[in-house]
């Protein structure tokens, strides 16, 4: 699904073009070669020749999670940007592989945060940056879709049978798939970046998911900052997908700060905002997105075409500290304890 909403963001950039894809399943790409138009020559199921034969400036990958690194590695050789849909890795030693691998090139390593271009969360990052709510001391985080089976690309929705989830890799342990490993990266790698880059101490998660499953569809991760909490909620079977209708609770993001609060809900046209000058608090229109800066291609391709690094969350290093809160929190499921996040 996140493949084909990324190529529908280069199909309609003015200074890019889709060259070729390739999935070692031709049947996979049918739907986006129509969609786009694409001819046979375009079309490729061995990397290598496509690789060769397009001579691209940039790839997009969105192979599943556990596959990350083994991708960027494959890539990074032919010395251009890449560009990763999220979440970052399957691991901090995957992650560690991709940025590494990436580094002699010179060129970007680009982690894909979808949520990153939400207005609300956009505009929340700004007023905190601008000292609206004091220092933040809390992010509480909830966010999830009916489940990733229900939707495509271009968000056209789908109704899964129970084979389809079998047979998914969302659904498989050996893909690190499940609800924490989709949803948790954003929550702590947009926290991070409202919190200005801090790492917490310790981290606590529990999972929980259906009968039968090898991975989990709920997960709540708490994670000490010194003396305060904060907490990040992922699920699979929302009640609604936030893009149709807000769910109960609500998906996105809570800030606490020493002078005030900010709640920033997916794809909400407002924000609500307390402070001591007005406890009782105020809407805030949304900003608009800067132009051409709408969606991840066309953020980093501006970026690239400035002579620029991509930043925040799109960042490799921001998004390594995500990654190691992912990676904790984890670890927390599996021993059945706090973790430290130096362990």
């Amino acid at each position: 699904m996140h493949m084909g909403d990324l190529l529908r963001y280069v199909d309609q950039h003015p200074n890019a073009e889709i060259v070729g894809i390739c999935d070692p399943q031709a049947e996979r790409m049918q739907e986006a070669t129509e969609n786009f138009q694409l001819s046979d020559a375009q079309v490729f199921t061995d990397y290598k020749q496509c690789m060769e034969a397009t001579k691209p400036d940039m790839v997009i990958l969105c192979p599943p999670t556990a596959e990350h690194a083994d991708w960027v590695e494959r890539i990074a050789p032919y010395d251009i940007h890449i560009f990763v849909e999220k979440p970052f890795a399957g691991s901090l030693r995957d992650a560690d592989r991709m940025i590494e691998a990436q580094k002699s090139s010179g060129k970007e390593l680009i982690i894909n945060w979808p949520l990153r271009w939400v207005e609300s969360h956009l505009t929340a990052h700004r007023l905190i940056r601008e000292g609206l709510i004091g220092e933040v001391t809390e992010v509480h985080y909830y966010d999830g879709n009916r489940g990733p089976l229900y939707h495509g690309a271009d968000k056209i929705e789908k109704e899964p049978s129970a084979e389809a989830k079998k047979d998914s890799w969302w659904y498989k342990k050996e893909a690190d798939g499940g609800s924490l490993r989709d949803y948790l990266g954003y929550g702590v790698t947009l926290g991070t970046w409202f919190n200005g880059g801090k790492k917490p101490d310790e981290v606590t998660a529990i999972t929980t998911g259906a009968a039968g499953l090898e991975v989990d569809e709920h997960s709540v991760t708490v994670a000490r900052y010194g003396e305060h909490l904060s907490k990040f909620e992922t699920r699979w079977g929302t009640f609604t997908d936030p893009w149709t209708h807000q769910p109960q609770p609500k998906c996105g993001f809570v800030i606490r700060g020493t002078e005030g609060t900010i709640s920033s809900y997916d794809y909400e046209k407002t924000i609500f905002i307390q402070t001591r000058a007005n406890p009782g608090g105020y809407k805030h229109s949304v900003d608009g997105f800067p132009e051409g800066e709408s969606n991840g291609i066309e953020y980093s391709l501006k970026r690239i075409e400035a002579g620029l690094s991509v930043e925040g969350p799109l960042h490799p290093e921001l998004a390594r500290i995500g990654q190691e809160i992912v990676d904790s929190a984890i670890r927390s499921c599996e021993e059945g304890r706090t973790v430290k996040l130096k362990d």
